[in-house]
């Protein structure tokens, strides 16, 4: 049966349903979304007269779930326009829809009575073959199918999603032993093309995977605490991102998932796994108990383990003291290894630093490492048959950048077998049989390929999906070439990609040259180039700390040799004889942008923060961003539109300093163009889409572009009137004296200059210009003033 989802129900519409039909409309898919119907009227619909019979009330809680969602945030949608795609309706009038849709989500409240009512309704008006799935974190899947029908049966299995949707990107599959193994091959494949999500399929046991290996990871945190006499902010330095975990690390992720959630899920392990040798460690603190016991749940109500408070000195995050149940000021923690792991960018040497450390620090990660490693290995294949589903689930669900058979790893996994046994755990027998074998590690890889330890056969197998996925790390035996920020690495089929790193992935000298050094070899010996990596970001754009250094100190020709520099470079990838395609990602800002824009082709992550922000520091973008922009408002002019009016557009999109919050909203900037650069929901296909974009370009017969003189800038008569609206502007108090300086120059550059009448002019005039104005910039005091804060706090100073 070839499936085609073109209409999906969600049933139920609290936080969940709401943002999971979000998700839905945002990949392009109408929604039906659908709650009860009120019992009774608000003060609201009494004043207005209204019954329980009017069509406002009986969609009242529906809508108003919606609407939240949509003004929630971070934002569930894409653009905001999507929500457009979306119906909503109650389960008594508008359950008679569902036969008309591909797919139904059934997400109501966690309880098990109530989701099987709601599935004798889906059954009287469900068409035979749709897919029917629950979104649940822990009620057995295969109990809410007895006694439905056999296609119900055949057609019926768990997707638990994770919350925010949108952003979590892990979704569970799990089935029962009546599931149509070709449903759960069509959802495996649907959530990880469209949805964008790592898919991973469970067993049907109590918590599935993430949940039960994240919340084991918790209370042990919690166990390993009290013994050694930790605080919640101690416990917090040391379980976020200098070990790969969430900026929420352990604490502040209880208080926004919800303490009684976290409550709810270890209840449900202790009451329901009777046989996990680790079990006690589930058992509810005295300190967990009292915090539920006071309401203090976290973000929902409030308070939790942390406060946010207005004093004298404005806001202030309070934390809670677990010995005396009060709130105190926030604690630095201070520990030594971690002091020395922090300048360490390589993660898997930061956790070698950390493990190997003597201090508390040291101590506190050989525990909790050992409580990890010994519960996972005793887990599969209880909760799954293959260690790689662990670690996918931990990094796609709880944010891990590492999972733990990755984590062991690193650290060794014969070494670490002793280390557990030393702190009285166990191993599970099939490691032992492992390293019995002479296999010394869960994974290895080979010629870019990324092979895992398969428990049943006692051998290595290839990862599922390795075509479709390029990991860049995997290709560490095809560096071509290398500085010490940057490299150009063999992707195989004459492709080659460029990546670097460096701090945010900010772009420097040694970036630069390496990218040239890419072009030119591609040019030479390959078919074409992706710019690509593996950061956290894509970049935060141009190494401020060098501009402002040659600036402060007047080093003007420097300076001007570095701008020369990036717009050579960026060029070189415009009008290079081979394709490129730039994949961004995360944060894609500044010259990271104009690496994007210059490219044959953009292929982004849907989640592709990008733009121009070079305003927001007292520059305008100087690596030719501001050109691109007036080059782009000339082809629209083109195409018949007034001609001020792409020109306003695309100047306010950089005066603005406006940032896309979606490579989809990219589109409607301006900065990625419609019907030909493409959006990758799963970032883990974006490097491999990437190179079959250059592939496919190659394969049709490149032919190097032509270096534009035909830019038609409108001059005197545009620029008169941008130069009218950024007075007014600052007339009304909206900017600083010195944001209308820096608005003037982007405007003069845009407009081609103080020429007469509309002009045709080249690509490197336009260059020129800006080089020029970006160079004025950098010797205006308040600019530097700017730049210097950036540095010292990350943010601009707005003088």
């Amino acid at each position: 049966m070839q499936r085609h989802i073109n209409k999906v129900a969600v049933l139920g519409s609290g936080v969940m349903g709401s943002r999971i039909a979000c998700h839905f409309a945002g990949i392009g898919v109408q929604v039906l979304l659908l709650d009860i119907a009120p019992k009774e009227l608000n003060d609201a619909e009494k004043k207005k007269n209204l019954t329980l019979e009017s069509p406002a009330v009986r969609n009242r809680i529906v809508n108003d779930a919606l609407q939240a969602a949509i003004k929630s945030n971070p934002s569930p949608v894409f653009t905001k326009d999507v929500v457009k795609r979306i119906k909503t309706g109650n389960f008594t009038d508008d359950m008679k829809k569902i036969a008309e849709c591909d797919w139904i989500i059934e997400v109501v409240v966690e309880n098990l009575a109530v989701k099987k009512t709601v599935f004798e309704q889906v059954e009287q008006f469900r068409k035979p073959g749709t897919l029917i799935t629950s979104n649940t974190s822990g009620i057995p899947i295969h109990l809410m199918a007895e006694g439905r029908s056999e296609d119900f049966q055949k057609n019926f299995c768990g997707t638990h999603f994770f919350n925010p949707p949108r952003y979590l990107r892990l979704l569970e599959i799990i089935p029962t032993p009546h599931t149509d193994p070709a449903v759960i091959d069509f959802l495996m494949h649907y959530g990880d093309l469209y949805l964008g999500k790592t898919t991973v399929l469970c067993k049907d046991t109590p918590a599935f995977i993430a949940n039960r290996v994240g919340v084991y990871s918790i209370m042990a945190i919690f166990h390993i605490m009290q013994e050694m006499g930790l605080g919640i902010d101690e416990i917090d330095a040391l379980t976020g991102p200098i070990i790969g975990r969430p900026k929420s690390a352990t604490f502040r992720t209880a208080d926004v998932v919800g303490i009684d959630t976290l409550v709810k899920v270890a209840k449900g392990v202790l009451e329901n796994c009777p046989n996990d040798e680790a079990i006690s460690i589930f058992k509810i603190p005295d300190f967990l108990q009292k915090v539920v016991d006071n309401n203090w749940l976290g973000d929902k109500t409030g308070q939790g383990f942390y406060k946010k408070t207005t004093g004298p000195g404005g806001k202030e995050i309070l934390t809670l003291n677990l010995q005396t149940m009060e709130y105190g000021p926030k604690q630095k923690a201070r520990f030594a290894s971690i002091d020395a792991a922090k300048p360490v960018e390589d993660l898997k040497q930061r956790l070698k630093i950390l493990a190997h450390s003597a201090d508390k620090a040291g101590q506190f990660y050989q525990q909790f490492h050992a409580y990890l490693f010994a519960y996972v290995s005793h887990r599969l294949p209880e909760i799954a048959d293959d260690l790689y589903k662990v670690d996918d689930a931990m990094k796609a669900g709880f944010g891990w950048e590492i999972g733990p058979f990755e984590s062991w790893d690193v650290l060794g996994v014969e070494a670490y077998v002793k280390t557990i046994e030393e702190k009285g755990l166990t191993v599970a027998q099939w490691v032992k049989d492992m390293l019995a074998k002479g296999i010394k590690s869960f994974y290895k890889v080979d010629n870019g390929k990324k092979f895992y330890y398969d428990i049943a056969s006692q051998a290595y197998k290839t990862l599922p999906g390795e075509g479709s996925f390029i990991i860049l790390e995997n290709y560490s035996g095809n560096v071509l070439w290398k500085n010490n920020a940057s490299r150009l690495i063999d992707l195989g089929d004459g492709v080659v990609c460029f990546d670097w790193q460096t701090k945010m992935n900010t772009i420097g000298g040694e970036v630069l040259e390496g990218l040239n050094k890419a072009v030119d070899r591609a040019e030479k010996d390959f078919r074409g180039l992706v710019v690509a990596n593996d950061g956290a970001n894509f970049s935060a754009g141009a190494n401020v700390g060098m501009i402002f250094m040659l600036a402060a100190e007047q080093e003007y020709d420097e300076l001007d040799m570095a701008v020369r520099l990036f717009q050579r470079s960026t060029m070189r990838l415009r009008y290079s004889g081979v394709p490129v395609v730039v994949a961004p990602h995360a944060l894609t800002l500044g010259g990271g942008c104009e690496m994007a824009i210059h490219a044959d082709k953009v292929v982004a992550a849907a989640e592709t923060y990008i733009g121009l922000v070079e305003l927001g520091v007292g520059l305008i973008p100087g690596g030719g961003g501001t050109k691109e922009m007036a080059l782009r408002a000339s082809n629209e002019f083109k195409e018949g539109r007034i001609e001020e009016e792409p020109l306003k557009d695309y100047f306010m999109t950089v005066a603005t300093a406006k940032v896309a919050t979606s490579a989809f909203e990219a589109y409607d900037m301006g900065v990625m163009k419609k019907g030909h650069d493409e959006v990758v929901m799963n970032p883990g296909r974006l490097i491999a889409d990437a190179k079959r974009s250059v592939i496919e370009m190659a394969d049709e017969g490149y032919t190097r572009p032509i270096e534009r003189t035909d830019v038609k800038v409108m001059g005197r008569s545009a620029l008169g009137a941008l130069l009218a609206g950024i007075y007014a502007m600052k007339f009304g108090k909206y900017i600083s004296e010195h944001d209308e300086k820096v608005a003037q120059k982007l405007a003069y550059v845009m407009c081609g200059g103080d020429l007469t009448e509309p002009t045709l002019v080249s690509e490197q005039y336009l260059l020129d210009l800006e080089r020029e104005a970006f160079l004025s910039l950098c010797g205006e005091r308040k600019t530097l003033e700017r730049l210097q804060s950036v540095i010292k706090t990350g943010k601009p100073v707005r003088n």
